[in-house]
């Protein structure tokens, strides 16, 4: 059944607390169920009872009779199908407390984008909902892994709103954990830890991890420079801190609808900008003329962001994305690094070794995520169906022989949730296995994830498990882009 947000005239009257979880069906002969669903459970209104069912499992947890006249159609001048569910929810069935768990301060408002509602926070608009909550049958599982990452990247924040990639264990508590990163990457640690709160549903106004949200958004300003650049350009390969920081600084912006970060995201956009090769895209060094196909994805991703919350953002820079994209990839779906058919880049020494580029497809996956992410549609596009099958075909495994690779299981994850069906089905059970099997479960790092792949001595811990939270957040972070 199709279903539609109600935004007539009854809504205006809903407590701003619960309007926009509110929607029904298209009003047909007979009055309509109505539906309310929140982080712990979905409340149907039919005829005249209410029935309360577990969000996760759908069983039923309670119904109550509505008293009588209270129905919408019992009031005169409502017009039909806006139904009020304040006139039609006992209060022995739902207290307000109990469903949002939050302080009448820190309730979201709801407003209209296209024809979607959405609210402050994740749960609407191109969102697909909020709370930890992942289909499937491993859902609960995954809910609690990814709460129990997020407490811990909220406990090792600094006061400063930092998060300290090689540091981090400062905040331990008893025996120090281990898994420090490089310490040139506190920004991109940092604009990550963001990403993963943001995507769990919180914002600058509302949610369990506002306050972190807040601090963090602002230290990262306190690192931006006049040109807009988040951080320092010391390291070689800044340009991917800056991105990040970029794309967690826009989506707070557009989440929050919080226009004090305005500047600060359009800056972050700008020095992209300034940074792009002429005619082409993204790699470590402004305007050099060199490209590759990860630090660009990271680039893309940041501008598809500002153009959907209505930033300044060069159309042809997302073309030229689009086009080189093309450039970089074969027939048969791999997108190589800097040219068709090139592998994932290793550092030097054993890491190659360590670490095999045959054992995934990173740069594949994070290549087909982009399509999707700008509007790209496999129906028109074959590459983007042999992408998946590339990447179908290496799924989500923890073993020491080198399949750990949490930034290829992030773009994995995200393009097969956009790609469904067996894909996606597949995929999420083996990421789902691999990952909430091995999250630490005791002492300082509980809550955490080993840095055990690829690049996790560059990320450490902090970036590891803000990759493996947002992995997990795949199915309710984001709608799917294409019908």
């Amino acid at each position: 059944m199709i279903l539609r947000a109600i935004v007539s005239a009854g809504l205006a009257s809903l407590p701003a607390i619960l309007a926009p979880a509110v929607i029904a069906p298209a009003v047909g002969a007979q009055e309509p169920p109505a539906l309310l669903a929140t982080s712990q459970y979905l409340f149907v209104v039919r005829g005249n009872w209410v029935y309360q069912y577990d969000v996760d499992t759908l069983v039923l947890r309670g119904k109550a009779a509505i008293p009588a006249g209270r129905t919408p159609a019992a009031r005169s001048g409502r017009r039909a199908g806006a139904v009020q569910l304040t006139d039609r929810l006992p209060k022995q069935v739902i207290r307000i407390d109990d469903v949002t768990n939050k302080k009448p301060k820190d309730k979201p408002k709801a407003k209209m984008i296209g024809t979607e509602i959405s609210v402050g926070g994740g749960a609407g608009g191109r969102f697909g909902g909020r709370g930890g909550k992942i289909k499937g049958p491993s859902g609960k599982v995954s809910g609690r892994a990814i709460q129990n990452g997020l407490k811990w990247l909220a406990s090792h924040q600094d006061e400063s709103g930092r998060w300290d990639a090689d540091g981090f264990m400062k905040h331990d508590k008893g025996k120090k954990s281990t898994g420090a990163g490089n310490p040139v990457h506190d920004v991109g640690a940092t604009g990550l830890a963001m990403l993963a709160m943001l995507g769990d549903g919180s914002t600058l106004r509302s949610g369990p991890y506002k306050d972190n949200l807040k601090r963090a958004t602002k230290w990262l300003q306190e690192q931006q420079h006049k040109n807009g650049r988040f951080g320092t350009n010391a390291s070689h390969d800044f340009i991917y801190d800056h991105a990040i920081a970029t794309y967690a600084m826009s989506e707070a912006y557009g989440l929050s609808a919080y226009k004090m970060l305005k500047k600060s995201a359009q800056g972050g956009i700008n020095y992209l900008e300034s940074h792009r090769n002429p005619y082409s895209v993204w790699r470590y060094q402004p305007r050099d003329n060199d490209n590759d196909i990860s630090v660009t994805s990271w680039c893309l991703m940041a501008l598809a962001s500002g153009q959907f919350f209505k930033l300044q953002v060069n159309p042809n820079a997302i073309k030229l994305g689009l086009t080189y994209l093309d450039q970089v990839s074969t027939p048969d779906g791999r997108h190589g690094y800097t040219k068709q058919g090139e592998g994932s880049s290793r550092m030097p020494g054993k890491h190659a070794t360590q670490f095999p580029i045959e054992k995934g497809e990173a740069l594949t996956a994070a290549g087909l995520f982009c399509r999707f992410f700008l509007k790209q549609d496999p129906k028109d596009k074959p590459v983007m169906k042999a992408a998946a099958d590339r990447i179908a075909a290496k799924p989500p495994q923890w073993s020491k022989d080198g399949t750990i690779d949490y930034y290829y299981w992030y773009y994995g994850t995200y393009a097969m949730f956009q790609m469904g069906g067996q894909h996606w089905r597949t995929w999420n059970k083996n990421l789902n296995h691999a990952l909430t099997k091995h999250q630490v479960q005791t002492g300082s790092a509980a809550g955490s994830w080993d840095p055990s792949g690829v690049w996790g001595k560059i990320g450490g811990r902090v970036c590891s498990t803000a990759l493996a939270v947002l992995s997990l957040e795949a199915s309710y972070r984001y709608t799917r882009l294409v019908r």
